[in-house]
Formats: structure tokens, sequence, C-alpha cells
């Protein structure tokens, strides 16, 4: 006749007890290790540079770069930056625009709209061949920065420079480009292309950052938080 193990019962749930009890520690443990990952999950996190700094001073709650290589880009990206900020002031409880930081990236041929009326009046010819844009009724170089205006027959509306500044919005403006523009300049004018390369610089739009280039921006502002957008 078998005799039973009645301890075999009791054993049982004691072990089962102790797996449950282990696994729920390793979740737990596991919970822990990925909250203080970096939100990649991969492990990755990025150097900063002091010459980035000023998008992180920004601050915001929400953040935004809108992209442009283009005159009809440069042109969308003011746009869809007013859009955002009306909308988000618009369709959210508590919502205003002063919870959003948004940057505006003029590099490559929209980089000519970092630059005030001064230098369109100068360097037009330049600047509306490298924008595609130029006066709307006479088809000549542009003196001014179709950005500037109000009402404007460009396609901005009334999202100009000084508006959207004033709205908070600051502009990226590709130091690349500028260096490649002043040097056209000086060979067209007989001036250097350093002095030419400051006067632009001296010259920029309110709330104009020179970055190394609009695609270095571009992909560090990733790093900092901002939502990428392309406007083409």
């Amino acid at each position: 006749m078998t005799q039973s193990n009645s301890r075999t019962p009791a054993r049982r749930r004691f072990l089962t007890s102790m797996g449950i009890a282990a696994t729920g520690a390793a979740v737990a443990a596991g919970t822990r290790a990925a909250s203080n990952m970096p939100a990649t999950g991969s492990g990755f996190v990025p150097t900063r540079h002091p010459e980035d700094s000023w998008m992180e001073e920004l601050g915001g709650s929400h953040r935004a770069f809108l992209d442009s290589s283009s005159g009809s880009g440069g042109v969308s990206a003011m746009n869809f930056a007013s859009n955002i900020l009306s909308a988000h002031a618009d369709a959210y409880a508590g919502a205003s625009e002063a919870d959003y930081a948004l940057i505006v990236c003029f590099r490559h041929d929209s980089s000519p709209f970092g630059f005030n009326d001064a230098m369109w009046e100068k360097y037009g010819e330049l600047f509306s061949a490298r924008t595609g844009i130029r006066h709307v009724d006479t088809d000549q170089p542009l003196t001014f920065n179709p950005l500037s205006l109000e009402r404007s027959p460009y396609g901005n509306r009334s999202n100009t420079v000084t508006n959207m500044s004033a709205r908070g919005v600051h502009f990226a403006v590709c130091n690349l480009s500028t260096r490649g523009m002043a040097g056209m300049l000086a060979r067209s004018t007989g001036a250097s292309s350093d002095a030419v390369y400051q006067e632009l610089v001296n010259n920029s739009i309110p709330n104009s950052h020179f970055v190394p280039a609009g695609v270095v921006a571009a992909t560090r502002s990733q790093e900092y938080g901002y939502s990428f957008l392309f406007a083409g």
C-alpha cells in the first residue's frame, strides 16, 4: 500500500508562491530600470554643445522646429508656425501661444529670409535668385524682404517676421549659406568676403540665431525634444 506524502501539496504551494514573488520582483526591477532609461530606450544620450544651448533656453512645454530650404518653403514655414500657435491656443483648455518653443529654420535657398530690408535692397538680385521670388508686378528682383510685408502678395498672409517674432517664434539662419552668399557678393562687388559676411550678420532679422548649418540645427533640435516639420 502506497503511503501519500501529506507535505507535498503544501510544498508545491510554497514553491509556486515563491516563483510568483520572484517574477513580481523581476518585473518591478525591470520597470524601475526602464524608467531610468532615456526616452529612446537605446541608452543614447546626446552630447550638449554651447552653440546649441539657445534651443534649450527657449523653454516651452511644447517644441517644434519648422525646416525650410526653398523660397516657397520659407513662406510655408511661417504660415505653418502661425497655424501651430493659433490651433494650440484655440483648441486646448488653458493653452496659450506662450506654451510653445517654436523655431523656423531658413537654410539653403530660403536663407535670404534671414536678413532685413536693407540687405534685400542692396543684394536683392542674388536674394531673389536664391528664393525664386521676384516682384509680383514688375518681375524684377525684390528690394525688400517679402516676409516683412503685411497683407503680402507673396503668400505669407500677415505672418511677417515682425509679427511672428512678437508671437515668440525664433529663427535659425544657416551660417554655411550665409558664408556662401557673402563670397558670391564679394566677387561681384569687389568687397572682401569677411566684410560682406559681417554686414549680413549685423543686419539679420529679429530673434535670429546663426547656426553652423541648417541641416545640423534640424538634427540638433530633435536632440532637444523638438518635433520636426519640413515645410519645403
